[in-house]
């Protein structure tokens, strides 16, 4: 095996790497090492996520860099603000040694002028984001027209995070001349075309199979009813008592649901996304290194560039769209040499994508059954136990309070006393998890009911509108809701997936949905206390009073009642149109109930109430009546056309 004196490394960066602990290099540093000291031409290098890439281009970089010169030699460029911080600081420690060298960060999400500052200051080597070093270069503050070496670090998640044009920008203003250090977990497209245009005849350095997972993960998959997901989580974290790891959710409110249900229920974690300041993220992010935080819920785009190592899960709440995402999520645990576990929760309609990924990581995925309670309370029994074994006993600090401690439990024998303290955590679990039901669903078979039978297939039936109300919620798409999030919240609130649901029509600040008639109430009663995004919902029934949908509701055979026919308090007003628009959005069923209170307000009925009203009510209309004759005269005399000179003579006075 190789080490890192053989590649011929001076003193200062073998005495900087010694302390930091590095002895042997990994695949990927083994190979890129030598090719970028011994040789001009373009790098690209294919490795996953923490297989040590930042040392694979950064002690090369530092073996040749003249710093001497005082100009700007390598330009570094990668996709977050962490990852930006996290090179410019590994670099600083290879470089402990190397006098006169500096080192500058620029990125975003911080004040442009202590950057530019230190930029004018002078710097060997720049290492920042592509959308601040493009205003940089704008600015004139960073010169890279003589730089010798391009780094792109994480080339696809800059990409997949929308800096092409950046990118393009930023390679347009360099040399020629330079050495283009490409490195990359997978090999997308875009990454591809950018090998094309910007690199000269590349060297391909690949470690592990291209576009597959890290060789010392393992994967397991769960298959639960989409409903279940969170419970599934709580299971896999409580059998996991010393779990440190992310969990990725698709969207930023799945993510605040779930950390929100999370801290609610006792755990420790936080979430990670795309609303928080940069302060907030900085905070949330520095507790999750420290350990201070066992969980960290967050996106695909919050969670790049993050770099922690030890992590012992990654769990994948949703599978990603994308399934190469997958990739870059699983790298985030196995790394510096130790094992992980990627966790995939899935329902049973989405197996075949767990076929299609096993594909594209090039590795087996293990079906694994969600703990029952029984087995969770045994592992954290003999978890408390082991932790009760291997306690350290300070007998310095106890032995003020041992004598005290002796007399109040001296009256316990040593039965009681290990019941009692086992007992001190195990109770809660105990309680919890006496009457759980089984979460798992057997791939390709029906799905169970709470009692654990199977459930009746729902024989479908032809629609027919008079067996569905039709219900108003004040909830819209401006608030993020789509049809899946509709059903979902239904589904929660009612705890019946049984309910049929009829049309959806989903308006930006309010929507509509049918219920089938018996279950109209239990669905109002289940919803009178529900919440959406931590605001409460308005769930009440909307009378049918839109004619189109009326209109569908009829047969072809059926022919409309004459309107004499039809009760006066139930003729509902339609839709009409004004000034061109149609009142998509006038609550008709206000104004239908609402009827008889315009009438009174109208003079209907009043006599009873004011002896007066009748004198009052007709010197009103006399009042009106004679006003719009007036009016009609006026009208009349002033539209009555000028014929001739007469006619206009006569009007002024002249003769």
């Amino acid at each position: 095996m190789s080490t890192f004196t053989d590649f011929g490394l001076n003193d200062n960066i073998i005495k900087a790497i010694s302390e930091l602990g590095f002895e042997n290099p990994t695949p990927i540093q083994e190979k890129t090492i030598p090719a970028i000291i011994s040789s001009t031409d373009d790098v690209i290098a294919l490795a996953q996520t923490g297989t040590g890439k930042t040392a694979g281009f950064g002690l090369p970089i530092l073996q040749m860099l003249d710093t001497q010169a005082d100009e700007v030699q390598v330009l570094i460029l990668c996709p977050t603000r962490e990852l930006c911080l996290q090179i410019t600081g590994d670099i600083t420690k290879f470089a402990k040694y190397i006098d006169g060298l500096a080192i500058t960060a620029v990125y975003g999400g911080a004040g442009i002028m202590p950057q530019i500052k230190q930029l004018r200051e002078g710097a060997h080597i720049v290492v920042g984001t592509p959308g601040r070093v493009l205003d940089m270069i704008k600015r004139g503050a960073l010169k890279v027209e003589n730089i010798k070496w391009l780094v792109l670090d994480e080339a696809d998640e800059m990409l997949d995070m929308g800096f092409k044009e950046s990118l393009d920008d930023i390679l347009s203003t360099t040399p020629d001349s330079r050495q283009t250090l490409l490195f990359s977990a997978t090999m997308p497209n875009g990454v591809r075309d950018i090998a094309m245009n910007y690199m000269h005849n590349p060297v391909e350095i690949e470690v592990g199979k291209r576009n597959s997972g890290a060789e010392n993960v393992r994967h397991e998959y769960y298959i639960v009813k989409a409903a279940d997901r969170y419970l599934a989580l709580k299971r896999l974290a409580d059998i996991n008592p010393n779990i440190y790891g992310i969990v990725f959710c698709r969207t930023r409110t799945e993510t605040k649901e779930v950390a929100d249900k999370l801290i609610q229920d006792g755990y420790n974690a936080d979430a990670l996304h795309g609303d928080l300041a940069q302060a907030q993220r900085d905070a949330v992010m520095n507790r999750f290194r420290n350990k201070s935080l066992q969980l960290l819920i967050a996106t695909d785009v919050a969670a790049r560039g993050l770099d922690v190592n030890d992590l012992t899960h990654v769990i994948n709440y949703n599978l990603p769209d994308d399934p190469e995402v997958y990739i870059h999520r699983s790298g985030r645990t196995g790394r510096a040499g130790k094992s992980g576990v990627s966790i995939t929760i899935v329902h049973s309609r989405e197996t075949r994508k767990i076929k299609n990924l096993e594909k594209l990581v090039g590795k087996p995925f293990e079906l694994k059954k969600v703990p029952t309670g029984a087995e969770i309370c045994e592992k954290r029994l003999y978890t408390v136990l082991d932790k009760i074994e291997r306690v350290e006993v300070n007998e310095e600090e106890i032995a003020a309070y041992l004598p005290q401690a002796i007399k109040k439990l001296s009256w316990l024998d040593k039965d009681e006393l290990i019941k009692r303290f086992v007992s001190v955590e195990f109770n809660r679990f105990i309680e919890y998890y006496k009457s759980a039901r089984d979460l798992n669903v057997e791939p390709g078979k029906r799905e169970r009911d709470d009692n654990g039978e199977p459930k009746e297939r729902k024989e479908r039936k032809r629609r027919n509108d008079e067996d569905y109300t039709r219900l108003f919620i004040n909830v819209g798409t401006k608030r993020g809701l789509s049809v899946p999030r509709l059903l979902g919240l239904i589904n929660d609130a009612t705890r019946d997936k049984s309910i049929d649901i009829g049309r959806i029509d989903l308006q930006r600040n309010f929507s509509f949905f049918e219920i089938e008639n018996d279950a109209v109430q239990k669905v109002l009663n289940a919803m009178a206390t529900t919440t959406y995004d931590n605001e409460p919902v308005e769930v009440n029934t909307a009378a049918s009073t839109d004619g189109d949908s009326q209109k569908k509701g009829k047969s072809k055979g059926e022919r409309r009642k004459p309107r004499a026919e039809n009760d006066e308090a139930k003729i509902k007003i339609e839709k009409k149109k004004f000034t061109g628009k149609t009142l998509d959005d006038f609550n008709f069923d206000f104004f239908n109930e609402n009827r008889e209170n315009r009438k009174k307000s109208r003079g209907y009925d009043f006599s009873a109430f004011d002896p007066d009203f009748e004198e009052h009510r007709n010197k009103k209309k006399k009042k009106s009546n004679d006003a719009p004759a007036k009016k009609k005269k006026k009208v009349k005399e002033r539209k009555k056309p000028l014929k001739n000179r007469k006619d206009i003579n006569r009007k002024h006075g002249r003769k």
